[in-house]
């Protein structure tokens, strides 16, 4: 198929069916494309809709570019045309003379011509502050994500406004080469990795076989919901290649991240690795427990007789009952990349990825840290 200039219209519409979540062969289909055309175009963006342009609300329209001609047509001056529209005389008269003067002037030439004139592209903040743009990639480096980036600059530089950027322009920045701001390796340290935005999609979870003696999220006490209360931990295994597997643990209240090295999945290993990982915390520091259905948790009437830790489990298929979790294990994906054999790693590995995600600024926390929240947690129940 050869290659023809997309319309206004076509990236529109491509826009508007990226966002709905059809894939590129199905939007190539509509649009007589080919995939790959679709697939450049989006790349080019980072997957990113540009906004729609909108003129200014002082400059002239495309109406008043039409009386205008007609003035011009029948021989007004400059003061009577400018009189009825309520604009200055010098505005009119620059009009008519920046579009061919009153012999050639025409109301949808000159209004196309201004269209074409008015973009002025203008460099991102990043590009025209050096100094941002090294922290920024400095922190990107070190994993941080771009919203905590953005929410951590105003606590460290609180005098100095130049040092201020939005997540989103980060993002952008990122996935959108074009710029030339932040070199694309970066795109690496991203939680996802990904080099572009994608559209939201439904993936499903399989369901779980039977565990003895389930205690249901939904008997789960009250106060753990808000959480008010500290001591309340949710847990999940992350999954490497070669069926290998890391225990997640997030205590709700702080974020804090315990990361606990299982050699296998069975539920005999999988408790007694996390009940040596529990009894080296502060007493009474973890009261309960909330695991997703899986059957690495089937033994959890020992694990509780063992800890004192009630065990709670989710819906199945709801993994955002624990959300805390949930977005640990994102997180944890800037370590350990799917298809990672997760039997590489020692606990003291472990413990030192623990350390680096418990000393960084997160968002829920107003930008405190993890460590730092569950040491105040610890003195103040002393």
């Amino acid at each position: 198929m050869r290659y023809r200039w997309m319309s206004g219209a076509e990236r529109d519409e491509l826009w508007t069916r990226w966002k709905l979540g059809e894939s590129a062969s199905a939007i190539a289909r509509a649009l007589g494309r080919t995939p790959a055309a679709i697939a450049r175009h989006v790349h080019a963006a980072g997957g990113i809709a540009a906004a729609p342009r909108r003129r200014a609300p002082g400059v002239l329209q495309s109406r008043e570019r039409e009386i205008i001609s007609r003035g011009v047509a029948r021989r007004l001056s400059v003061r009577a045309i400018a009189r009825q529209l309520g604009r200055a005389p010098s505005t009119i008269s620059r009009e008519i003379r920046r579009h061919g003067g009153r012999a050639r002037y025409r109301a949808s030439q000159a209004d196309q011509r201004a269209w074409r004139a008015a973009r002025r592209p203008k460099a991102c903040r990043l590009a025209a502050r050096p100094r941002l743009r090294r922290v920024v990639a400095a922190k990107l480096a070190a994993k941080w994500s771009p919203r905590q980036i953005a929410g951590w600059l105003p606590v460290a530089y609180p005098d100095d406004a130049m040092m201020r950027v939005s997540h989103e322009t980060i993002y952008r920045s990122l996935f959108i080469q074009a710029r030339g701001v932040l070199k694309q390796a970066l795109i690496a340290h991203l939680r996802r990795g990904r080099s572009g935005r994608r559209p939201a999609a439904a993936v499903g979870r399989p369901t779980h076989s039977r565990i003895p003696d389930l205690v249901s999220i939904r008997q789960r006490p009250p106060s753990v919901e808000d959480r008010a209360v500290p001591g309340h931990w949710e847990g999940d295994l992350l999954a490497g290649a070669h069926h290998t597997y890391i225990a997640t643990l997030v205590e709700r209240q702080s974020r804090y991240v315990q990361l606990v090295r299982v050699p296998r999945k069975d539920t005999a290993t999988v408790v007694r690795a996390l009940t040596r990982s529990v009894r080296r915390l502060p007493a009474g520091l973890m009261q309960t427990l909330t695991w997703d259905r899986g059957t690495e948790m089937a033994d959890h009437r020992r694990f509780t007789l063992a800890t004192e830790v009630q065990v709670y489990f989710c819906d199945p298929q709801s993994p955002w009952q624990r959300g805390s979790n949930e977005n640990t294990n994102g997180l944890l994906r800037q370590y350990f990349p799917k298809g990672t054999d997760l039997s590489a790693f020692s606990q003291a590995q472990l413990n030192r990825i623990a350390r680096q995600l418990n000393t960084r600024p997160r968002a829920t926390l107003n930008f405190h840290t993890p460590a730092a929240t569950l040491a105040g947690i610890v003195a103040s129940t002393g």
